[in-house]
């Protein structure tokens, strides 16, 4: 079986995605294929699928053989067709990090500053600027036995590459199991250690020690030639994969030898890591907190070691290329990760304008920590709810630990997605239990499922549509598929015993989509009292995201407890501009004045109905803007957690008339 479709992943089939992709299609038994213009790879080798360089936006074929065929082709077509595949595991919250650098992104034509004799350019990788001292980390090269095996001594070498390779593997898996180590750089070690488990790199060595190769010398070769292939693809994500295949082959040839990797255990807090290359695996291993900085002769901006870098908040500098030998006998190092640049042993005006920028940039982190349990009201003694944008249980620490008041937006589509069957009712009444006792007795608003357009979901079928984000999805599919919202809702009145849940429907465009909501939940609520299972009523809410629910606002206050503005969505339909289409990227602003008239509207509608009114889209934590929607009359607004701290701050300065 086989069918084809068109490829909406962001930036494409890149490491964590493909990564992802493999995992799922080693769920099943069928052998599968993934093909583009002609060519098919085994949709299990991560390395093959990754060579395959799959971009957004093109077509492939899924062709499946086996038993489950038909399953495997549903799961894989639509982990394909979802933008945010693979990369919902990405960690982007940045911890603050103990070693001084600048919190917020400096502008990016930052002016050079003195000691620019001493300076050298590089990629600007992750944001901030740091000064500290040098760490130089210079491994020594590896290198082979170069000498030729005798035929009896073949398959005791191929038995001791085998070996080396299983434990490099179990050296990662414990790695994984640490729960120390952030969600990105998880997703980061499992690529990794499947480029290390990958037929390609493991047959390619096998092959030449076969040919009478040592096993070292083998994994070099192999490893440098699949790096090779990475390099040559027209494609500057995959390009950056070749260094990654190249520290799994060193990984692998350390063990081989014996030997232990020299260690970034002792660097001393706040120095600035200096190295030719470093593997993602030494980097994800190291301990950051300690690290001010990054400067790097190899890698770039789409790099392992820059998303590690950029996801713990550490300033980083790749891609000097030989210019990285000039810092091997530096003493002291200052870096400007917004312009890529890099300082050697600065003079003292130079040390002075980085030590006040970075302390700048520290006292304005401590500042804003200090707002993490204030609870923000306005001068009239409005409190305002600022809560947290999640889409699972393992971002509630991060939450918690911003001064979260609650969750405005529990995305249930990831709960959906990240199994390859329909959750089922138990599973979702955990989940948003766990959630509900998590910020007790703060509320939680759970939006019910809304995919289709851009989320479609493994286990339900959906049309072919010349326009699938004006087509059957969020509260249209549910309403068309009680079986599913049932379960949903169902789930819902069984957590809300545990909590202050309350219940957002998307997508909303008519007035009969609320009542007949509203039936299903009675429906649900009578059958839970008449099997006699414990349940709790909650407010039924919607969300804001059509140019029609605005239009028709008055009347929908009157049928729900409270509405939420979901920027994102209205902002794309009333500008008629898809937000994932980079052509027409200026258009959708959210300040335009048709939008944000918008926005008035509803919020109008709310106050006149006496209702409560949230925002749940990306410009709920906009501090330009926020002043602006709180005087409309918004009471809550919800948002990633790094920007909680920083609303609860502007809200104060407003109340206080600053």
């Amino acid at each position: 079986m086989e069918r084809s479709t068109i490829v909406r992943v962001h930036e494409g089939l890149h490491a964590r995605p493909a990564t992802r992709f493999v995992k799922l299609a080693k769920g099943f038994e069928s052998d599968v294929e993934l093909v583009k213009d002609g060519k098919a790879v085994s949709a299990k080798s991560s390395v093959k699928l990754m060579l395959l360089a799959v971009k957004e936006n093109q077509e492939v074929t899924v062709r499946a053989n086996g038993a489950d065929a038909i399953e495997a082709i549903e799961a894989l077509i639509g982990y394909l067709e979802n933008p945010t595949a693979g990369l919902d595991d990405e960690d982007t919250h940045a911890p603050a990090n103990d070693a001084g650098k600048e919190a917020a992104p400096a502008p990016q034509s930052a002016p050079a500053v003195s000691g620019e004799a001493n300076g050298l350019r590089g990629v600007a990788a992750s944001e901030g600027v740091a000064i500290g001292p040098a760490f130089a980390h210079f491994p020594p090269d590896i290198a082979g036995q170069g000498r030729m095996l005798q035929a009896e001594e073949i398959a005791g070498e191929i038995d001791r590459f085998r070996a080396a390779v299983a434990a490099v593997q179990a050296r990662m898996d414990r790695a994984l199991a640490q729960d120390s180590l952030s969600a990105g750089d998880r997703g980061i070690v499992a690529a990794l250690r499947d480029i290390a488990a990958d037929d390609s790199l493991t047959g390619e060595a096998e092959k030449a020690i076969k040919g009478g190769n040592d096993a070292v010398s083998a994994t070099i070769t192999a490893a440098s030639t699949i790096a090779a292939d990475f390099s040559a693809v027209d494609d500057h994500y995959l390009n950056a994969r070749a260094d990654d295949v190249q520290a799994v082959g060193r990984q692998i040839c350390l063990v081989l030898l014996g030997q232990d990797d020299v260690s970034l255990e002792n660097i001393p807090q706040g120095a600035i890591l200096i190295a030719d290359d470093i593997g993602a695996w030494d980097l994800a291993r190291a301990p950051l907190k300690r690290i001010g900085g990054v400067v790097c002769g190899h890698g770039g901006a789409t790099s392992h070691i820059a998303i590690i870098a950029r996801s713990h908040g550490i300033p980083a500098v790749l891609g000097l290329g030989d210019k990285i030998n000039a810092l091997r006998t530096a003493q002291e190092v200052a870096l400007d990760g917004n312009s890529g640049q890099v300082i050697i042993d600065p003079d003292a005006a130079t040390r002075a304008d980085f030590a006040g920028r970075v302390e700048a940039a520290a006292k304005e982190r401590a500042g804003l920590t200090a707002f993490k349990t204030v609870t923000p009201k306005l001068a009239d003694g409005r409190t305002i709810e600022v809560a947290a944008n999640i889409g699972s249980l393992e971002e509630i620490e991060a939450a918690q630990e911003a001064g979260a008041m609650g969750v405005g937006l529990f995305r249930t589509e990831l709960l959906f997605m990240r199994h390859m069957h329909l959750p089922s009712e138990d599973m979702q009444a955990e989940t948003y239990a766990a959630l509900a006792k998590a910020f007790a007795p703060y509320p939680v608003i759970v939006r019910t499922l809304d995919i289709g357009g851009d989320k479609p979901i493994a286990g339900i079928e959906f049309p072919d549509e010349e326009n699938p984000f004006l087509g059957w999805r969020g509260i249209r599919m549910c309403l068309d598929r009680p079986d599913i919202f049932k379960r949903q809702l169902r789930a819902l009145l069984r957590a809300a015993v545990h909590g202050n849940i309350k219940v957002m429907l998307p997508m909303v465009s008519d007035i009969s989509e609320v009542t007949r909501s509203r039936a299903l939940v009675d429906e649900c609520a009578a059958e839970l009292k008449a099997e006699g299972v414990p349940h709790a009523t909650f407010d039924l809410g919607v969300m804001i995201e059509t140019p029609a629910a605005v239009l028709i606002a008055p009347a929908l206050a009157r049928e729900v407890a409270f509405f939420s503005i979901g920027t994102n969505d209205l902002t794309q339909y009333i500008m008629a501009a898809d937000r994932l289409n980079p052509t027409v990227a200026k258009l959708n602003d959210v300040t335009n004045p048709a939008v944000m008239s918008a926005i008035e509207l509803t919020a109008r509608a709310g106050v006149a109905a006496g209702i409560m009114v949230g925002m749940c889209g990306e410009a709920a934590g906009r501090p330009d803007l926020i002043p602006a929607f709180l005087k409309m009359g918004l009471t809550e607004l919800s948002m990633s957690p790094a920007s909680i701290q920083r609303a609860k701050k502007t809200i104060t300065a407003m109340a206080a008339g600053e």
